[in-house]
């Protein structure tokens, strides 16, 4: 925590983490004033159990859980990122782990968060991290025969060919199929 300025109540959700799992490693970091956290992906289950009962957090809403995708800019690809938001006491909290793409898994919150659901199923259609422990772990957005996952880097950008048979969208290859409306838009 190389001179972080952390309030009072920030500092006893870390106390209270480290107290309560005392071989738990965290990089802290604070972004725009929001506490966030990194902690290794077998630990993501307990550091949000905590964050959730624990007095000093009552973390009780997972506003947030998303994916990015690192391709090529970090040993692991991938990280996971939970925004965590406690209604009672007004404050939020940023929890991350980075995910390997030869291990492209993640332990479930869905236990303690319902609102998880969705989220790991979005997690898992759009980037293709499998969740383990989640209840029901199918595309959400895509079609059950799509290929791929969407919002990997690596994917292709013109899609899988699905995208050619929009004639409404002009493309410099070919000329529009109807004409523009002048007073609205222009290509």
């Amino acid at each position: 925590m190389n001179n972080i300025q952390l309030n009072h109540d920030e500092q006893i959700i870390l106390d209270a983490l480290k107290d309560r799992l005392p071989d738990l490693e965290v990089d802290v970091e604070k972004s725009c004033g929001q506490l966030s956290i990194g902690v290794d992906k077998t630990m993501i289950v307990p550091v949000c159990q905590v964050l959730k009962e624990h007095p000093a957090g009552l973390f009780d809403y997972l506003a947030d859980l998303c994916g990015v995708d690192y391709l090529g800019k970090r040993e692991k690809r991938f990280q996971v990122v939970y925004n965590l938001y406690s209604i009672s006491r007004n404050h939020r909290i940023r929890v991350k782990t980075d995910i390997d793409e030869a291990d492209c898994t993640v332990d479930s919150v869905a236990g303690l968060w319902e609102t998880a659901n969705w989220h790991e199923r979005e997690l898992y259609d759009m980037f293709g991290i499998e969740v383990r422990g989640h209840p029901d772990l199918r595309r959400i957005l895509m079609p059950d025969e799509w290929e791929g996952h969407p919002l990997r880097k690596d994917y292709p950008l013109q899609g899988k060919g699905q995208r050619d048979d929009f004639s409404f969208v002009p493309r410099e290859d070919r000329e529009p199929t109807r004409e523009p409306d002048v007073r609205r838009e222009e290509w």
